[in-house]
């Protein structure tokens, strides 16, 4: 298998489904952006863990799959780039979107 990073490439904010479904009283400074992750972060996996310093299980869960289709040589035939998807985590309200990519060669 190939090494693989994951980037984050951007954060979501789904205002209107944050209105019609987030309890205020829960949020009373507001319901913003995941405060996990932020645009530009990297990590290296190390199959079949989730990579260090990985601040979120529920992201993982949701996009180890893609990134193990990555690492083990598909490719996405919708994306332009071989070794490269682009997923979500499935935060309805908040969603981040990852790049995974197949590395070639040294990572570091």
């Amino acid at each position: 298998m190939s090494q693989v990073r994951i980037s984050v490439a951007k954060r979501a904010l789904y205002q209107d489904l944050v209105n019609e479904y987030v309890k205020r009283e829960l949020f009373p400074g507001g319901f913003g952006l995941c405060s996990r992750f932020i645009e530009g972060q990297s990590y290296l996996v190390d199959w079949p863990a989730k990579p260090d310093g990985f601040p979120c299980d529920w992201a993982w869960a949701d996009i180890q799959r893609a990134a193990a289709m990555i690492g083990f040589g598909a490719d996405a035939p919708w994306v332009n780039r071989p070794g490269t998807t682009v997923i979500c985590c499935n935060d309805g309200l908040r969603p981040v979107t990852f790049v995974i990519e197949r590395v070639e060669g040294d990572a570091t």
